[in-house]
């Protein structure tokens, strides 16, 4: 423990609503237990947290519609809407009467017109240590939050392939430049939960010369455990698990998985889904649970599940891999991201060759049939991602600076 009592303001988009916010809400709880004052600042505030929301609720929203607007005429088509933020609206937090007593300002995600480059930049320049946990590569690149096989943030951006006229001098190249120039100070230090992100974010042109550490996200092995309740399904079957804020999200892979159930034994084998409803027909049986947000439920799921399954095209260190290993259900999910870093292959689970539905489905019958996964996985979490082990880890981290 940090021998001298810290204040820390968190900042992120929001406290409950996606990975990044969840995650820097469970921080905020992990630190206080260890004796420090820790206040979170959000943008957008949707659940019971003490998260404290900054700004106006309209202003706020009109900022998030400005960014959108103005990157409207730069998007190649609305299939990457989201894909990509320039960072360009946003709201001079640096004058905030908590940013100002603050010993530690500790950024998440803060994109969706809450933070701009701009406003990032005058954080920088407070002459105090300025911390940013990466929950994806916004911070290095143009404005995309995955580059994918794109490794243009090593140089300088730009023939963007999100971009409608991708040139020399598009978008992305003039966003990496404002980053270049406004994310130079040394006082920014740089917090990866992978080291597959932290390796990325070491490649780049933006954020090379900066100190890098990998550090996972924490989470309360206490609460996601695997005493929980009976939800009532058959004992004598098996549950596969599948988990998204949005099942249609194409980056989730679900149509990938779903190949992959068609290798599996129908009379034997269900689905469990949480994340909105399918349409379509599945080749099992399938209990839709729709959109939860009462975490007891969500690992009462989790306990029930006899392996979770995360098809994600791109992912850097899920919070669902940790809360299903915490409640010691076995893994499965592509080589890509942190994925690999989280599943111990045949260990705790089964890390597949990206995309190849057959190998998802080999790594759902290993998981089904082992006899140990569960019960590893569960001491992986323990080991890596609980709450005092991943505060101690950001407290040292801290007094370096």
């Amino acid at each position: 423990m940090s021998a001298k009592k810290l204040h820390i303001v968190l900042l992120s988009y929001h406290d409950s609503n996606g990975g990044a916010g969840i995650a820097a809400g469970r921080l905020k709880v992990a630190l206080e237990k260890e004796g420090h004052q820790v206040d979170y600042l959000v943008r957008e505030k949707g659940s019971t947290s003490s998260a404290l929301k900054f700004g106006n609720g309209l202003i706020s929203w009109l900022k998030f519609i400005a960014e959108r607007l103005f990157f409207l005429r730069f998007e190649k088509d609305k299939s990457i809407r989201f894909l990509f933020n320039p960072g360009v609206f946003g709201s001079d937090i640096s004058k905030h009467p908590l940013i100002q007593q603050a010993d530690i300002v500790h950024l998440h995600w803060v994109n969706f017109g809450f933070l701009s480059v701009s406003n990032i930049t005058q954080l920088t320049r407070l002459n105090k240590p300025v911390f940013w946990t990466l929950h994806d590569m916004w911070a290095f690149t143009g404005g995309c939050h995955h580059s994918g096989a794109c490794e243009h943030f090593q140089q300088s951006c730009g023939d963007c392939k999100f971009l409608k006229n991708p040139n020399p001098t598009d978008l992305s190249h003039r966003m990496w430049e404002a980053k270049k120039t406004g994310f130079a100070e040394k006082n920014l230090h740089i917090i990866t939960c992978s080291d597959w992100l932290g390796n990325r974010a070491r490649q780049s042109s933006i954020l090379g010369g900066h100190d890098i550490k990998t550090i996972p996200n924490a989470i309360d092995t206490e609460f996601f455990s695997p005493n929980a309740s009976s939800l009532g399904l058959d004992p004598n079957k098996k549950y596969v698990l599948f988990v998204a804020m949005r099942v249609n999200a194409p980056a989730k892979g679900f149509h990938l998985l779903k190949e992959a159930l068609q290798y599996l034994d129908a009379a034997t084998t269900e689905l469990l889904i949480v994340g909105g409803e399918m349409a379509e027909e599945l080749p099992l049986k399938a209990h839709n649970f729709g959109q939860i947000s009462d975490p007891a439920r969500m690992r009462n799921i989790y306990a029930a599940a006899d392996v979770f399954v995360t098809p994600s095209l791109e992912e850097n260190l899920p919070n669902t891999i940790m809360e299903a290993m915490a409640c010691g259900t076995a893994c499965v999910g592509f080589e890509v991201g942190g994925i690999p870093e989280m599943i111990e292959h045949e260990v705790t689970g089964y890390v597949a060759p990206a995309f190849d539905p057959a190998d998802l489905a080999k790594g759902i019958k290993w998981c089904l049939e082992s006899t140990s996964a569960g019960t590893k996985s569960r001491e992986r979490a323990l080991q890596l991602y609980d709450q005092t082990t991943v505060a101690q880890q950001h407290l040292a981290y801290y007094a370096q600076a």
